[in-house]
């Protein structure tokens, strides 16, 4: 008989679990990887909204969406505008605050979106949940766009279109990570979330090129794409989101053998019986782990038996989800970690732009380097939490360390391109592994605490009640920008350091608590009992 060939010995490796686990992995990512895509161009064109005259020259100006021809005349400047050009209303000089205002009204809708999303997403089938709101978002992202094309100018216009989008938008987050909770346990969540949460980066990075390409010569097309994009992403999860593995015939529970290897432990699938299902009093966790090893040991006494799903237990109201211990005070650092995270997010090519005085591509594509460190950021977030048990202590180091880094930034970077490059990806991966943390990992902890005694409807909630929590620092960091930006940039740096400093503060008890019991901040890491 003839040798297999090495990829099919790959994948019959991998039992019919792990390949649906490492599907919806990839899946999830992507889903949310292209919300951050369409959040990202704003970011990029506004250094388009609002242009330099003496920066352009004839072949660069543009009319209602057409070159003009060589010698022509540039745009005349309105009334009390002397100094500028760019897209009306924002070629003015309050510039700053029209655009810091078109990103506190996605941001204020989503913030006040999530606390909403969260309870519907308990009630509703994610996958149609979801399909909905990228399908909604991709028109809304979309229609920002469209004002280009159709020559609006309008402020109210534009408002609305973001007040919609991020309303919509909100349907994201609860969903994918109530999706990804489903599948996965909290064994290696600090590590597999760290991952999977790199999509936030790699969103914002697809995003910056995909509007960097079009921005200088059809900065419509920069909201249009990304829009599309997400819409077929929408398609894609009407058609492949499993929301649960017990959905395929998933099994229902795991066991934890005891290996004669320096006492590691290793996990298999095994069914539960409903003798024990009766007479043994269980911790709740999630159903599936991603497994390491399918083999049968010979040591069969230490077993974990775990529910199979909430027992018909109706999903968790807002007040009770708020009584988990860690919620507050992790919603609250979000608050502030989200804060610094955004501003960067939305006004970081702008600042490069002014700093370097690069175009609005070259801009947007050096930003890029932020996300690029947010990647390692929050997988090494990850990695470090899990081998310390630790998640309060891991994000107060990271956390610490920030704020003295955007100080170095704000210095250093206006002595050169190289000095730029080192510290974006510096400060991306500190001031990104904590609000990766927090989203990702603690608030599927806490979605699955142990006080919950087995409801497995208490994640959706729990998750938009710290990410909703968060968003209001989204939403006030770029308006914070761009009130103070005209005050000069270092003052903006200064409100970054003052808010990474205040989400440490509010994680002082729980790292205290974390290394005095190891284990408590979350309500055990590994909450698992022997039998």
């Amino acid at each position: 008989m003839a040798p297999l060939p090495a990829g099919i010995r790959f994948i019959i490796s991998f039992s019919r679990d792990q390949w649906y686990r490492a599907f919806i992995l990839v899946l999830t990512f992507l889903l949310y990887a292209s919300f951050h895509l369409s959040r990202k161009p704003i970011s990029i064109v506004k250094g388009e909204l609002h242009r330099y005259c003496a920066a352009l020259d004839e072949r660069d100006v543009e009319f209602h969406g057409q070159s003009q021809p060589a010698g022509a005349t540039p745009r005349p400047l309105l009334p009390g505008n002397t100094t500028d050009c760019g897209w009306a209303p924002f070629d003015r000089d309050n510039y700053q605050q029209l655009l810091g205002a078109l990103d506190y009204s996605f941001l204020c809708a989503y913030a006040v979106g999530m606390y909403l999303s969260g309870i519907l997403g308990e009630r509703l089938p994610i996958r149609c949940y979801l399909t909905c709101g990228m399908l909604a978002s991709g028109a809304f992202t979309a229609l920002f766009g469209l004002g280009y094309f159709y020559n609006i100018h309008s402020f109210g216009f534009y408002v609305v279109t973001q007040v919609m989008n991020g309303l919509v938008q909100t349907t994201g987050w609860p969903s994918v990570v109530t999706c990804l909770g489903n599948w996965f346990g909290k064994g290696r969540r600090g590590l597999i979330m760290g991952v999977w949460n790199s999509h936030t980066s790699v969103g914002n990075i697809l995003g910056s090129l995909i509007a960097g390409y079009w921005v200088s010569t059809c900065w419509g097309l920069s909201f249009v794409v990304p829009g599309v994009i997400v819409a077929a992403m929408g398609m894609l999860c009407f058609l492949f989101l499993i929301e649960h593995p017990k959905d395929i015939a998933c099994s229902s529970t795991l066991a934890a053998v005891r290996g004669p290897e320096n006492g590691a432990r290793r996990f298999r699938l095994q069914k539960q019986s409903p003798a024990e299902g009766k007479t043994k009093p269980l911790d709740p966790e999630m159903q599936c782990l991603l497994l390491s090893d399918g083999t049968r040991s010979a040591h069969q006494n230490h077993i974990i038996v775990l529910p199979a799903d909430g027992g018909g237990m109706a999903a968790i109201s807002f007040t009770g989800a708020l009584r988990i211990p860690g919620v507050i005070e992790f919603s609250l650092c979000l608050l502030f970690a989200k804060l610094v995270s955004y501003t960067f997010l939305f006004w970081l090519p702008l600042y490069i732009t002014s700093v370097d005085h690069l175009d609005a591509r070259k801009a947007g594509e050096l930003s890029t380097l932020f996300d690029v460190g947010g990647i390692f950021g929050g997988i090494l977030a990850g990695v470090i939490s899990d081998r310390l048990e630790k998640r309060a202590s891991t994000c107060g180091l990271m956390l610490l360390l920030a704020a003295p880094t955007l100080y170095i930034f704000s210095t250093i970077s206006k002595m050169g391109l190289e000095a730029t490059v080192a510290m974006l990806l510096l400060s991306g991966a500190l001031v990104s592994g904590p609000y990766a943390l927090i989203t990702t990992a603690v608030s599927a902890d806490l979605g699955t605490h142990k006080s919950l005694k087995g409801n497995s409807h208490a994640l959706a909630t729990v998750t938009a009640i710290i990410d909703g929590t968060g968003s209001v620092g989204a939403a006030l960091g770029p308006l914070l920008a761009g009130l103070i930006s005209p005050s000069g940039w270092n003052n903006v740096f200064y409100m970054l350091m003052f808010a990474d400093a205040c989400a440490l503060l509010f994680l002082i008890r729980l790292i205290h608590r974390e290394l005095s019991c190891p284990g408590s901040a979350t309500g055990d890491q590994m909450p698992f009992k022997e039998h």
